[in-house]
């Protein structure tokens, strides 16, 4: 099934996650879904003996309780019913545990403004939570809007790939959306000064696994146009979903273990940051 059922936002009262929240209730609308919002507190690291305040519980938790008093009443005016929970501790840590503790199949969390720098390197709660989830995460930036009606998959035809080509199809054919699928040879000058015959050679593997899989998409149905580009991928993708407008990108994820999981890898987090659309990394 296309349609996510559980969705999980996380919520922080920025605009972006306003949007979030915004865009995963039309999503549930939509599909009938449940929607669970989360705030998470930092733990306070203080000794409460010599904090001096009679109610030590709600100092600590009244800012969270404000801000899902606030998405409830964001909820109440957009007619859709959402449930609350309130965690704290490491916030990527929380919102993994809570998906995974409701089962939910979908995370979606908004992407702030982001300087130059933030771009390339997030090093954010949304990059550590898609670092460690099993669970799909859409990430939502300010002001972008989905309608799901023209769908940009980031694809190299591999394994690693697979889980986010077969939800670009299903999506694709659920929603009626024009789908375009890019696979991106890596390039820069100097490898394209020393290797001409390799990178055509790339090239052309490329062009094949995507008729292979525009031949696939027609066959149940989905209309497909395969992209094949040449250099930096993240560049390369966000152009393209500039270029066809796309109200969407789906990515896979690489799925890394250890430290290498803290610091998701560069080509998923550079698009993201770049990426003026929605971006939704399936596991």
């Amino acid at each position: 099934m296309a349609k996510y059922r559980k969705i999980l936002v996380a919520y922080d009262g920025s605009k972006s996650a306003r949007n979030a929240l915004a865009i995963a209730s039309q999503m549930a609308k939509a599909s009938k879904s449940w929607i669970k919002v989360i705030a998470v507190l930092p733990d306070y690291q203080g000794d409460l003996e010599l904090v001096g305040v009679s109610n030590i519980r709600e100092t600590i938790e009244g800012p969270g309780r404000n801000l899902l008093a606030e998405a409830q009443q964001i909820a109440d005016d957009g007619d859709f019913h959402i449930l609350t929970n309130l965690e704290q501790g490491e916030p990527f840590d929380r919102i993994v545990h809570v998906a995974e503790d409701e089962n939910c199949d979908l995370i979606v969390m908004g992407r702030k403004g982001l300087s130059p720098l933030e771009r390339e390197l997030m090093g954010s709660v949304t990059a550590r939570v898609i670092g460690h989830t099993t669970r799909d995460v859409l990430v939502v930036p300010e002001h972008a809007a989905l309608r799901w009606k023209n769908l940009l998959l980031a694809t190299d035809g591999g394994e690693k790939t697979a889980n986010a080509t077969a939800k670009a199809l299903n999506l694709a054919k659920e929603y009626d959306s024009e789908l375009t699928a890019i696979s991106v040879v890596y390039t820069n000058d100097e490898f394209l000064a020393l290797a001409h015959e390799m990178i055509d050679g790339m090239v052309k593997k490329a062009r094949e696994r995507l008729d292979k899989l525009a031949a696939e998409a027609q066959a149940v149905g989905v209309r497909m146009t395969p992209v094949v580009r040449e250099g930096e991928l993240h560049e390369a993708i966000t152009r393209q979903a500039a270029q066809q407008g796309a109200e969407l990108i789906i990515m896979g994820s690489m799925g890394r273990k250890g430290l290498s999981r803290m610091l998701m890898g560069s080509v998923t987090e550079r698009t993201i940051g770049y990426a003026e659309c929605p971006v939704l990394i399936v596991h």
